[in-house]
């Protein structure tokens, strides 16, 4: 066995390494900064090709075999990269934010330190309608003379919790019990280290157009501004093969290769047969599947088969 030190590499990247420490700004006073990273795109294939052994890279360059890496889910080699976020996040879209328990986290603690004084404030015309078919999102927005209203509402409550906080805080109450009242919208802090396997995975979700808004923003700046400097390789082939691809149920391949072979009634049929067309009142009935599957096709420019049918 070979016990000599050999010489190591430790994987660079200048894209990434010139914005060290620069904060991304987020919604009107969040931000995300890099504060470190081990690995690259290099690291990935030298970890793929110690399990593939040496003659690999003969056969695929470092591109190819990334893509082939991620479009097979050999998920492991991506493990080997690690980046450390420094980020500012409102208090309620953080709660969305931790639910990703697959990362080391070191909180802004308000039992130790007096709390930021920044909240996330709404501008009049973003006030945002709740969907009718998503019980968890939002559609449309409110009109902007009644958002000048919830806007100063808002301002005037944020105002009131702080000062109330300042107020227990310069009497001498406890900093952990000070705190309870403070809004959601309140700024909190966060070092959030995780592979990038993981951080794929948080950006598939957060980055969907069914995600919050809010988070969607911090991810986005994650994605497009980081990771993509970080890894560019893997940031191409998560675009193709995971944002950018759609997926197929056994009903949904049944109905498109109906499609394909023009025949619509059967494409249809398969709906039917899957509960997809129930009625009520003489109109097809909100049904998720289906609309999920809809928006497939729109995607596609593929007509709805069921659209006119009775």
């Amino acid at each position: 066995m070979n016990q000599q030190a050999e010489n190591v590499d430790r994987h660079s990247v200048e894209a990434l390494n010139q914005i060290l420490g620069r904060p991304f700004h987020v919604l009107d006073n969040g931000f995300v900064r890099v504060v470190d990273y081990m690995g690259s795109d290099a690291a990935i294939v030298q970890a793929a090709r110690v399990s593939y052994g040496k003659g690999t890279k003969k056969v695929r360059e470092d591109r190819e075999l990334i893509r082939y890496l991620l479009r097979h889910s050999h998920s492991s080699p991506f493990e080997m990269c690690d980046i450390k976020l420094h980020i500012r996040v409102p208090m309620d879209c953080w709660r969305q934010w931790i639910r990703h328990r697959t990362a080391s986290v070191n909180e802004y603690s308000t039992r130790y330190s007096i709390a930021i004084a920044e909240a996330q404030t709404t501008r009049f015309d973003a006030w945002r309608l709740q969907s009718q078919d998503n019980r968890q999102g939002s559609e449309d927005f409110l009109d902007a003379e009644t958002g000048q209203t919830f806007t100063q509402q808002e301002a005037d409550l944020q105002n009131l919790a702080r000062s109330v906080y300042n107020q227990r805080i310069e009497t001498g109450i406890a900093r952990e019990q000070a705190r309870k009242d403070l809004p959601l919208s309140t700024y909190t802090e966060a070092y959030w280290k995780i592979n990038l396997r993981n951080l794929l995975h948080f950006l598939e979700l957060r980055m969907d157009a069914h995600a919050q808004i809010e988070i969607r923003s911090y991810a986005e700046i994650i994605g497009r501004d980081i990771v993509a400097r970080w890894c560019p390789l893997t940031w191409e082939a998560f675009q193709d093969y995971q944002m950018g691809s759609l997926t197929f149920s056994r009903t949904e391949q049944e109905i498109l290769k109906a499609l394909c072979q023009n025949d619509q009634s059967g494409a249809v049929k398969a709906a039917d047969d899957a509960g997809w067309l129930k009625q009520k009142d003489g109109a097809l009935r909100f049904h998720l599947e289906r609309s999920e599957f809809e928006a497939k096709l729109k995607k596609m420019d593929l007509p709805v088969p069921w659209t006119d049918s009775k």
